[in-house]
């Protein structure tokens, strides 16, 4: 697990090659900074510190840099970025590229050198052998997005790096508030770390004080009031947003975006499939997925299609500029409240 690769370099434990690759920019580039941060001094980056964009300088020019010896330091590191030919990817390469000579230093690297082959790429072609050479003898951080457990552990590990500490209802809950996004999450806890001090601890009652809902949660919660049929809250919510100045378009795209995922969510577990294989055909988040499993038990299916049908209808209505949006709005919650199951 990536966590466990940050430990491992925090504690100068450095592999002569990584490989980071996948989808989760944020873990990567968390990636790349710690290894800075803990192989080289301030002082050493103009001299030590190399980066190379491979969709325009060949491999071979790169691995050059990797095996001068580093000035005035005991390390030198190199960041290899975008590295097509791991992938089935068929493009037209700018510049050619000596894979075997990369086979050779992945054999025998520089011992004084830290090469880093950066791939922000969802899959790699695991039939080449470059491929597999490189998942064989390199520390592999595999940047994907996390699970519901692993975003809880990320949290606790994030804020213990601060030297402060976190209880775990507080981390569940900073998920259940912000979202899977790790920037806005290590965002709240920055602003936590700051008001606790230094060797604090974070309870549940600081996270439901300091941590603003995101929007998409804000909207979450608008639908799941919308179809309790709890039109007081729902109005407030949606003057709230309105105060905000969040645009009523943007709120029914969202809206439409989570009742229809609620919608695909319950057909596809009255079939049968369990959370993750769901998660894997929609392409969503894991947690998105049992967050919506937990809902769908409240509702009926027709229900769900009425209030997708009402939001299409909205939406043109707002976009063709027939009636006032915000009213539209509380129209949509007043219609689903006399819905009947």
């Amino acid at each position: 697990m990536v966590i466990d690769v940050w430990k491992s370099i925090k504690k100068q434990h450095f592999q002569p090659i990584y490989l980071l690759f996948g989808n989760e920019p944020f873990l990567i580039n968390e990636t790349k900074r710690i290894l800075v941060d803990h192989v080289l001094q301030p002082e050493e980056l103009d001299f030590n510190f190399s980066s190379f964009d491979l969709e325009e300088t060949p491999v071979e020019v790169a691995l050059e840099e990797a095996e001068t010896l580093p000035f005035m330091g005991e390390r030198r590191i190199v960041f290899l970025h975008n590295p097509v030919f791991l992938t089935a990817e068929k493009t037209k390469e700018k510049v050619e590229h000596d894979v075997k000579r990369l086979e050779q230093y992945i054999d025998n690297p520089a011992p004084f050198s830290i090469v880093v082959i950066v791939a922000p790429y969802e899959k790699l072609d695991e039939r080449k052998k470059i491929t597999k050479e490189l998942k064989r003898k390199a520390a592999v951080v595999e940047a994907k997005k996390l699970s519901e457990n692993e975003l809880v552990n990320w949290i606790e590990e994030r804020v213990i790096a601060q030297g402060n500490a976190i209880d775990q209802d507080a981390a569940q809950a900073l998920v259940n508030l912000n979202g899977t996004n790790l920037m806005m999450l290590s965002s709240e806890i920055d602003k936590m770390g700051l008001f606790v001090g230094d060797h604090g601890r974070i309870t549940l009652p600081i996270v439901e004080k300091l941590v603003s809902k995101s929007f998409e949660q804000n909207v979450f919660t608008l639908v799941e009031k919308i179809l309790n049929r709890n039109v007081a809250d729902s109005i407030e919510i949606l003057q709230e947003l309105m105060r905000q100045n969040e645009e009523p378009i943007k709120i029914v795209s969202i809206m439409a975006g989570q009742i229809r995922l609620l919608y695909q969510v319950k057909e596809l577990a009255n079939q049968g499939y369990q959370q993750q294989r769901i998660a894997g055909l929609l392409k969503v988040h894991p947690y998105r997925v049992k967050l919506a499993m937990e809902k769908t038990r409240m509702f009926q299916t027709k229900e769900l299609l009425y209030l997708i049908n009402e939001l299409a209808d909205a939406d043109y209505k707002m976009k063709t500029g027939q009636m006032d949006k915000a009213l539209l709005m509380e129209l949509i919650i007043l219609k689903l409240n006399k819905v009947h199951s």
